[in-house]
C-alpha cells in the first residue's frame, strides 16, 4: 500500500462527511493520508429561515471549520443549488476531473441506489458514472488521466439504509469527540435546521457537552456501532470487536478499482 493515500469524499452537501464518515476520515489524516471532501452542491436550500446566499455563504464556513477540526487536505464546494442537480455530461465530467487532479486512490461516496434524497444518490451516480473514463487519454482531454481506478468504498446515509452492506467496518471510539465536533461545526443544520424540521428541542448552544451528546442522541445511527457490524469488525480487530462501541461501515462498489473486503480493509485501516 502507499505510504500516503489520497483519499476524496464525495457527497452532496456540506455537512454529510462529517456525518456519515467523519470518524475515518479523522484516522486516515491521522495516518498522514491526504484527505478531501468534495460537496457536489452548496447546500443552499437547508434552512427555514436563512436565505440562499447567506446559508450558502454560512456553510462554506462551516465547512471549512470542520475541515480545521478533521485535518483535511481540502474541502470543496461546487456552487450548485442545494435540491437542483440532474445527471448532465458537464458535471459528470467535472467529477471526472476532480478525481483525476486529486490523484485520487480511495473514493469514498453515496451509493446510486436506494431512496432518499436525490442530490446524495446523483453524487454517488457521477462517481459511478465516470469510472471507466478515469485512465482514457481522449476522456477529459484537460486533465491528466490515472494509470488505475481508486478503489470505492460506499457510506451509508438515511435513504441507502436498506441497501447498504456493512462490508469494512472502522473503529471510531478514539475519535469520537472529533466527529462530534465536525458535527457541530455545522450548527445551521444540526443545531437549527433538522431540529427545527424534526421537531426537537435544541440544547444551549453555548454548552459543548451539551451539543455532543443531542447530536449523538438524534443521529446515533450514524455513530454507535450496529449489530449487523459484528461480523466486519470482528475480521478486522478480533476479539477486540466486542468492546468497539462506535463504527462507521462501507460497502464495496461494483465499480472502480476491483479489490477484495480484506483488501479493501488493508487500505482504509492500515
Amino acid at each position: 500500500m502507499k505510504k500516503h493515500l489520497k483519499v476524496l469524499v464525495v457527497v452532496a452537501h456540506p455537512d454529510e462527511a462529517e456525518e456519515y464518515a467523519s470518524g475515518t476520515i479523522a484516522l486516515l489524516a491521522e495516518r498522514g493520508h491526504h484527505v478531501k471532501v468534495l460537496c457536489t452542491t452548496n447546500g443552499d436550500a437547508g434552512h427555514y429561515r436563512q436565505g440562499p446566499d447567506e446559508l450558502t455563504r454560512r456553510r462554506k464556513a462551516e465547512g471549512y471549520a470542520s475541515a480545521e477540526i478533521l485535518g483535511l487536505a481540502d474541502y470543496e464546494i461546487w456552487d450548485e443549488h442545494d435540491g437542483d442537480m440532474v445527471d448532465t455530461q458537464a458535471l459528470r465530467q467535472r467529477m471526472l476531473r476532480a478525481i483525476r487532479d486529486w490523484r485520487t486512490d480511495l473514493i469514498l461516496t453515496f451509493t446510486d441506489e436506494g431512496d432518499g434524497h436525490n442530490d446524495n444518490r446523483l453524487a454517488g451516480r457521477f462517481v459511478r458514472n465516470v469510472m471507466g473514463l478515469i485512465d482514457l487519454p481522449n476522456a477529459a482531454r484537460e486533465s491528466l488521466p490515472l494509470a488505475q481506478a481508486p478503489v470505492v468504498l460506499r457510506m451509508i446515509d438515511y435513504g441507502s439504509i436498506d441497501v447498504h452492506r456493512h462490508d469494512v467496518a472502522v473503529a471510531t471510539d478514539s475519535v469520537i469527540d472529533l466527529k462530534l465536533q465536525a458535527c457541530a461545526a455545522h450548527a445551521s443544520q444540526f443545531l437549527e435546521f433538522a431540529p427545527e424540521g424534526r421537531g426537537l428541542t435544541k440544547p444551549d448552544v453555548t454548552d459543548t457537552a451539551a451539543v455532543h451528546a443531542f447530536i449523538l442522541e438524534h443521529w446515533n445511527e450514524y455513530m454507535v456501532a450496529p449489530e449487523a457490524a459484528l461480523p466486519a469488525l470482528r475480521r478486522a480487530y478480533g476479539d477486540a470487536a466486542a468492546d468497539v462501541r462506535y463504527a462507521e461501515t462501507f460497502d464495496l462498489a461494483p465499480y472502480g478499482r476491483q479489490v477484495t473486503v480484506e483488501e479493501a480493509q488493508e487500505l482504509i485501516l492500515g
